[in-house]
């Protein structure tokens, strides 16, 4: 049967550097007692300090090890997917047993039930209660949007030379009174356009464009009741209310395909984690960007793999343009990608998808860009991916040898995000391997 992802997507799922070390150590049939694999699942006893049970369900590679690590993934359960990949025949396929089948029966049911469980209602006491804080966020939010109103024709009317002198103070202040005013997405979207002025030569020009977007969405927001449903749902989150996973699966729209797992970025601030990865539908062509937040140090709630793919029902966020989404069911296992990209074949294909999009939610920041048989050049010194037709999208600014590098001056299956000015690899496809091409070759 074998694993059939690779070593470097293995490793990438690491905590640290010292978990993938000590993982690749323990890739040793030496090491390892009572192992098989089936269809969904891997297992095995590592001898360490102690006897450890290490169960892997292949349908989501959720790792569970009796060790007392910390860490999660722990060295074990890297071990035992590394000894599988590396050394097949040490890994035999086998009936699971009873310790492995119960777990899994377990998981599955547990699957079931939240799948399952819907609000069956509240009390009349209780929608009451919800009513009135309903009522009191929108005053409290449609005072501050009115607030800000006022503040943004100020500081239009005044210039945006003005702009220029002014501290981080000045958009922090008003960044806070929105979080007052509970509309939490809006006081982020604010400390965002705080780092526009001075941090660019046009840095007028994206100021404007980012205060005209915040002015069309004040102006929205006060003509929700005559804007189609899902326009309406994308407003109230750009405010800063929140749909949770149980409305988003009672309500989205929902699509079943086989996913390719083309990109994944980490940001990192003092206090979380955000982990945003992007997915493509190999039948549909449909993009879906998938959401994690953790705390420092902390796990992400889920794994998933670069540069792997696997059958899925994905549910989407309610929106004009559906984009965000999350896991509803797994219907595989996991494998690697190694047919090409089902994508785009120019760059202009792409931007008319992109203004198709933002014709439907104009607030739309983020896109996958997927393109088939394009080559990286460079010009001027600067960097783009040109298509068979000659038509080029600028990369951002750095250096991308190692993409040239991979291509080899031949065309590859590319993934990028365009922010509307220009693309972040994410991914290529060469020789039928799928190449993470923010890490280093």
């Amino acid at each position: 049967m074998g694993i059939s992802f690779t070593s470097d997507q293995i490793m990438a799922m690491a905590p640290d550097a010292s978990a993938a070390n000590a993982g690749k150590k323990l890739a040793l049939a030496k090491s390892w007692l009572e192992s098989g694999q089936s269809s969904s699942a891997l297992w095995g006893r590592c001898q360490g300090s102690a006897l450890y049970a290490v169960r892997v369900d292949l349908s989501d590679l959720t790792i569970e090890c009796s060790c007392p690590s910390r860490k999660h993934p722990c060295k074990h359960g890297l071990g035992l997917l590394m000894l599988a990949y590396t050394t097949p025949g040490a890994v035999p396929v086998s009936d699971p047993p009873a310790w492995v089948a119960d777990w899994l029966k377990k998981r599955q049911t547990s699957h079931k039930a939240k799948e399952t469980q819907k609000a069956v209602g509240v009390s009349a006491k209780t929608a009451v209660s919800q009513t009135k804080r309903a009522e009191k966020r929108l005053a409290l939010v449609t005072q501050g949007i009115d607030q800000l109103d006022t503040w943004l024709c100020d500081l239009v009317r005044n210039g945006l030379a003005n702009v220029a002198t002014q501290s981080f103070k000045f958009w922090e202040q008003q960044a806070t009174r929105m979080v007052d005013a509970q509309a939490p997405a809006l006081a982020s979207r604010l400390r965002r356009i705080a780092t526009i002025p001075n941090a660019t030569p046009d840095w007028p020009e994206r100021l404007l464009e980012q205060l005209g977007l915040l002015a069309l969405l004040i102006h929205a927001f006060r003509r929700l009741d005559q804007l189609e449903s899902t326009l309406q749902d994308d407003i109230r989150q750009l405010i800063g209310w929140t749909i949770d996973q149980e409305e988003v699966l009672a309500r989205g729209e929902q699509l079943t395909d086989d996913w390719l797992i083309v990109g994944q970025l980490l940001e990192e601030n003092e206090r979380i984690r955000t982990q945003s990865t992007w997915l493509l539908g190999r039948a549909t062509g449909r993009a879906a960007l998938h959401i994690q937040f953790a705390p420092n140090h902390a796990n992400f709630p889920e794994i998933i793999t670069f540069g792997s793919s696997q059958r899925a029902e994905l549910t989407y966020w309610p929106s004009a343009a559906p984009q965000r989404a999350l896991f509803a069911k797994r219907l595989s296992a996991i494998a690697p990608i190694e047919e090409p990209l089902t994508a785009q074949t120019s760059a202009n294909t792409f931007l008319e998808m992109v203004a198709h999009r933002l014709a439907r939610q104009p607030w739309q920041e983020r896109f996958l860009c997927a393109l088939h048989a394009v080559t990286p050049t460079i010009q001027a010194n600067r960097w783009y991916i040109r298509d068979q037709h000659g038509e080029a999208l600028p990369l951002v600014a750095g250096d991308h040898w190692r993409l040239l590098a991979l291509s080899g001056g031949r065309s590859l299956d590319f993934a990028g995000e365009w922010d509307g000015r220009a693309l972040m690899p994410l991914g290529v496809l060469v020789d039928q391997r799928y190449y993470d091409v923010k890490r280093s070759i």
